[in-house]
């Protein structure tokens, strides 16, 4: 799992991203402040347990950025408050190490 949060996401950054996002996701971003952007790539299977996990730890939101990688990888994007997207970030992480070996 290769992650990155972006804090503070430049206006282009932030257009970039939603370009690959499906249109439903990006109306929900028009009421959600974006402080924060945290990316996940992961497999197609641990990209919808984390979004729950993401959105079930934190308020956060959600979505598949498309276009980004082999058909088997793809990547989570968690957009909010600076904090919420870290507690989100930190949940997927503290799941991800305790279930390495399995």
């Amino acid at each position: 799992m290769k992650k990155r949060i972006i804090n503070a996401p430049s206006r282009e950054v932030l257009d970039m991203i939603k370009r690959k996002m499906p249109s439903d996701s990006r109306a929900r971003l028009q009421h959600c402040a974006v402080d924060a952007i945290g990316l996940i790539m992961v497999s197609i299977p641990d990209l919808y347990f984390y979004a729950d996990l993401a959105n079930k730890s934190s308020n956060v939101v959600v979505s598949e950025v498309f276009g980004s990688c082999p058909q088997h990888v793809t990547t989570l994007a968690v957009f909010g408050e600076t904090s919420a997207v870290q507690l989100a970030i930190q949940a997927i992480e503290d799941v991800d190490s305790a279930t390495q070996g399995f």
